[in-house]
């Protein structure tokens, strides 16, 4: 099976009116999903006799050469427990011995994924000691002939406080050799992506602040370019003007609709198109039962994860044209939702997109599922973008 084979078994995606007359718009989900598990790459141990499955999932995902690379952040040895979240009042999981590594993926058909010659970026320590405890959820950025990678380095353990999460910044121009560039020390942040390329002179970063009581998106410009994402620690002053005028450069505020009044925060890459840049992000809330229904579930979802998407402008970004006012996609097989026998998962209700590229007019995604696996969901790239304009204008 080729590239261009997969695709075309991916669905167009459609819309569907609800019965309160809204129409959404729904992702194709492929039928062979989750496209990648954690017992396809070993990450897997025994435990009192009992098989313990590992995780695999976040990765970014871009074309390379002639199929896809993916780099998901990876798992093995933690434990898992449960707690009662008061502020939200719902039971959540937290995760002990919990340090990612990344392994990049190749695969020829966007399918079937395996190691890219052994390769690992590490945060455990032993590259360097700006972080620690793992390093999540790398995005990839192609810009010129350069990947960036773009992830989240953890300073303090996982599940233990806030304040340790940095963005990290590392570049590659074949997969193998990967050069580490530092991370951004200054503020607390993750889910931090850069564009792909300037527009009107001006290199644009999206990003999620961590800030206490900031659930939104911001958007702003790097003063000095690239320089200052390859060098981020030459550039203090700019780095701490981006976050203290976080409030001033908001691009997209939470708590709009009931499935991001939690937070919100970036998703995959910017993708170009002839309508504007396409941002796929992900919410947090309440999803309500009118969509659920549409999904085979019978109740709502009190706390999930979504994929929504928004439409910005060609040349002045910070301008939104479109924002979807429904959820694209929601968790709903059990390999996102609650989980089976067949399909353990680790946190429930969770889809999260990370990676997206274009195959043959179809927009393909790559999400994060039940933090345990990768799925591929897609559509015809433009149903969505029309859908956007028809049904989803900024006021």
């Amino acid at each position: 099976m080729s590239l261009d084979s997969t695709a075309k078994r991916l669905g167009e995606g459609k819309r569907i009116e609800l019965e309160n007359g809204e129409i959404v718009f729904k992702l194709d989900s492929f039928s062979a999903n989750p496209v990648v598990k954690p017992q396809d790459l070993g990450l897997t141990r025994q435990e009192k006799g009992k098989l313990k499955i590992g995780a695999v999932f976040n990765g970014g995902a871009e074309l390379f050469q002639n199929g896809i690379i993916l780099t998901p952040r990876c798992h093995k040895g933690y434990r898992k427990s449960k707690y009662f979240d008061l502020k939200q009042g719902v039971h959540r999981y937290r995760f002990h011995d919990y340090i990612s590594e990344i392994w990049p993926l190749e695969s020829e058909d966007g399918v079937h994924f395996k190691r890219f010659h052994e390769v690992m970026i590490k945060g455990d320590g032993s590259d360097h000691k700006d972080f620690i405890y793992g390093i999540d959820d790398i995005r990839i950025i192609k810009h010129d002939r350069t990947y960036l990678l773009v992830g989240c380095g953890k300073r303090i353990p996982p599940f233990k406080g806030l304040g340790g999460d940095r963005t990290a910044i590392y570049s590659t121009k074949d997969f193998v050799r990967i050069d580490y560039h530092g991370i951004i020390e200054f503020f607390d942040s993750r889910n931090l992506i850069p564009f792909p390329e300037s527009v009107n002179g001006k290199l644009y970063i999206v990003w999620t602040s961590r800030a206490k009581g900031d659930p939104n998106i911001h958007l702003d410009f790097l003063r000095m370019g690239m320089d200052q994402l390859l060098h981020p620690s030459k550039y203090p002053k700019y780095w701490k003007k981006i976050h203290s005028r976080r409030s001033k450069n908001l691009l997209l505020k939470a708590g709009t609709f009931s499935h991001e009044r939690e937070k919100i925060g970036s998703g995959t890459q910017l993708i170009k198109t002839d309508e504007g840049w396409l941002f796929i992000y992900h919410g947090v809330g309440l999803i309500n039962s009118e969509i659920c229904k549409y999904y085979g579930l019978h109740q709502k979802i009190e706390r999930g994860y979504s994929i929504c998407a928004a439409l910005l402008d060609l040349d002045d970004p910070r301008r939104v044209i479109c924002r979807t006012r429904n959820p694209i996609f929601i968790p709903s097989a059990p390999y996102e939702f609650k989980g089976d026998a067949k399909y353990p998962i680790d946190v429930p209700g969770v889809v999260f997109p990370t990676g997206a590229v274009i195959v043959k007019d179809k927009l393909l995604i790559y999400c994060g599922v039940g933090d345990k696996y990768v799925s591929l969901l897609g559509c015809n790239l433009h149903n969505l973008i029309d859908y956007l304009i028809d049904h989803c204008k900024s006021d």
